[in-house]
């Protein structure tokens, strides 16, 4: 395509705003997702990057890393491409900013493109480095919790744990249909019109990117089986902590059994006890368990077992 293409960008648009920035008739399913307000991450669209004869529809999900919130949350950008216009539709989501689309403004110049399938490409190429970006910190905050495994209250390390588990399964239902989206494009099965909207150089692009995001794939397995490292360690720690605990426990109920006994045989109701008329008998009774304690620690410690 040779000749500039119109391109508009809205943030947060009604109805009117959308009908008159898109002049094709969209399927209901298109419409209403643009007209979807920004969702939750229980809601959240699927991505996907599909023709719809003469247009191609598109919704991305661009996740941020909120480092001083400890979170993750997704951008929404959906997106319009027919032979003379793109349109754009950033959503400011519930907990966060929207996308901020001027450093591919910068790219294009003032609302003109030469190409409508470059701003797809651009979408996708930071989408692709955004999933890099979380994958990193995801495995930095892994790093963080097997540091800490041993000294940190099991409470706290189970609620990690569980965070990191609920951002891996997120991101996981969010980077797998992104990816399928960009091999799409590679594969060259998504059309305008009967015609090809993505040439050959941009195919190379979105290989690209569709590279990036198995890297990031790649990267979330590795951080799947880190994390279920580090809960299987510290499910271990925690049940030897507990053998440990009963193992004492053992020590002190076995140190008490003999001493039950002795007091338990001088305190039967008979008459005729012999050490109960004898004048050292009492002393006899606690020298007796002293040393039935004494010699029953010195095994212990000889079998290694305390």
């Amino acid at each position: 395509m040779t000749e500039p293409v119109n391109w508009l960008d809205l943030l947060d648009p009604d109805r009117p705003q959308i009908e008159q920035a898109v002049d094709v008739e969209l399927h209901p399913r298109a419409r209403d997702l643009l007209l979807a307000p920004g969702s939750h991450e229980d809601d959240a669209p699927r991505p996907a990057l599909e023709s719809h004869g003469s247009y191609i529809f598109g919704v991305f999900l661009i996740a941020v890393v909120d480092a001083a919130g400890d979170r993750v949350y997704d951008q929404e950008v959906d997106l319009v491409l027919t032979h003379d216009r793109v349109v754009t539709v950033r959503k400011t989501p519930p907990d966060g900013d929207a996308f901020d689309c001027q450093a591919i403004h910068d790219m294009h110049g003032a609302g003109h493109v030469r190409s409508p399938g470059m701003i797809a490409y651009h979408l996708m190429d930071e989408v692709a480095e955004r999933f890099l970006d979380l994958t990193d910190a995801i495995n930095e905050e892994i790093d963080e919790l097997e540091d800490h495994v041993e000294d940190w209250p099991s409470s706290r390390v189970r609620r990690r744990l569980t965070g990191l588990r609920h951002d891996l399964l997120r991101v996981r239902r969010t980077l797998t249909p992104t990816r399928d989206a960009a091999r799409r494009v590679v594969d060259n099965r998504i059309e305008l019109d009967g015609d090809e909207v993505f040439d050959r150089d941009l195919e190379l692009h979105f290989a690209d990117a569709y590279d990036k995001l198995l890297r990031a794939s790649e990267a979330l397995e590795l951080s799947r089986d880190l994390v279920a490292g580090v809960r299987d360690y510290h499910q271990a720690k925690v049940a030897n902590d507990q053998n440990e605990v009963m193992k004492r426990l053992t020590v002190i109920a076995s140190l008490l059994l003999v001493p039950t006994l002795i007091v338990g045989i001088y305190g039967q109701n008979f008459e005729d006890i012999p050490e109960t008329r004898w004048h050292y008998g009492y002393g006899f009774s606690w020298a007796l368990i002293i040393v039935t304690t004494v010699l029953q620690l010195w095994y212990y410690r000889r079998k290694r077992w305390i």
